[in-house]
């Protein structure tokens, strides 16, 4: 296949600070694609409309990457559904919208398995989108992500905008956030046994009761999926392709396909850091959906494979906090 994008493409990566901004530039710069754009949030307010679009119009990038998004763990989602929202429907419509006013050549926009329905079928298929309701401790966030998601979808039906999103599982690795109140889970055990391990603790307190299955993909492996989906897909070519009489694709789930409860992961964290106190589970804390697998033979079919394991990544991951705290 002819690539979709070139060498010489100005790529303008929005949430460049972010760990997945980081891991897109990294994997574009990996691959030959080194004109690219950033801007930091001091300069530059993606909730602010009129800022987006003198940015776009004056730095006039050919592609552009939306990573830029309000994240957060169950805790965060739950304190602050607010701005969980508002922030992420404001920055996601004002570069895409710029986006497609300026003509830009293709947007990739990065979502989230939380779309999917909480008691869906597992693994979970593109086509499940809107199925059935939401989890509720992340709704707000889901809804916004639905909300990019379908924007993009639009603009391509109706105007041939060339605009696809990517839903990755859970992510992890260089450059996460690992504060207790506003991480993810898998940050946040490795805070948290580390922390054990240094200060000599005799137990680890996690929430809920373990029993919910998470998939984990490292970050450089959706940068790696970011590249390889500017340059070989887009909504006619995965259409092609799956030639769904009653149902278009225009979202593509990247994963790893497998998945672990978090009681297991729990224990390698504590493997991993050399933790041998108790681990004791927190049942008064929500666990959240039961299961969130996604079903990556999609992306499998057209081309990309996940490569970093989780065993892998996580001794990886475990190195780089104890480096930042030493």
């Amino acid at each position: 296949m002819n690539k979709l994008i070139n060498y010489e493409d100005k790529i303008f990566v929005a949430g460049h600070n972010g760990m997945v901004g980081k891991a897109v530039c990294r994997s574009l710069k990996k691959y030959g694609y080194h004109n690219i754009i950033t801007c930091d949030r001091s300069d530059l307010d993606l909730a602010n409309s009129k800022a987006v679009d003198e940015f776009l119009y004056q730095n006039k990038p050919n592609i552009v990457v939306l990573a830029a998004a309000k994240v957060g763990g169950i805790y965060a989602n739950n304190k602050y559904p607010g701005e969980f929202i508002l922030e992420n429907l404001m920055i996601q419509t004002n570069v895409i919208k710029s986006s497609w006013n300026l003509n830009i050549k293709r947007l990739l926009f990065l979502g989230s398995s939380c779309i999917y329905p909480k008691f869906c079928e597992q693994p979970i298929k593109e086509q499940y989108l809107l199925s059935g309701n939401l989890e509720k401790t992340n709704e707000y966030y889901a809804i916004a992500k639905i909300a990019g998601l379908k924007l993009c979808e639009g603009l391509n039906i109706q105007y041939g905008f060339d605009a696809i999103s990517l839903m990755p599982t859970n992510l992890y690795g260089t450059g996460d956030n690992y504060d207790l109140e506003t991480s993810h889970v898998l940050p946040a055990l490795v805070r948290k046994f580390c922390d054990a391990k240094e200060n000599n603790l005799d137990k680890v307190i996690c929430w809920g009761d373990g029993s919910p299955l998470r998939e984990f993909l490292h970050c450089d492996d959706l940068g790696d999926a970011c590249v390889f989906t500017l340059e070989n897909l887009n909504f006619n070519r995965i259409n092609k392709i799956l030639d769904l009489e009653d149902y278009k694709i225009s979202h593509i789930n990247v994963g790893t396909g497998s998945d672990l409860t978090i009681k297991n992961l729990a224990e390698l964290i504590a493997n991993e850091v050399g933790f041998e106190g108790e681990i004791v589970w927190d049942l008064t804390k929500p666990n959240g959906t039961p299961q969130k697998k996604l079903d990556v033979s999609l992306i499998n079919k057209l081309g990309w494979n996940n490569r970093i394991s989780l065993e892998d990544g996580l001794r990886s991951t475990i190195k780089e906090y104890l480096d930042t705290i030493s």
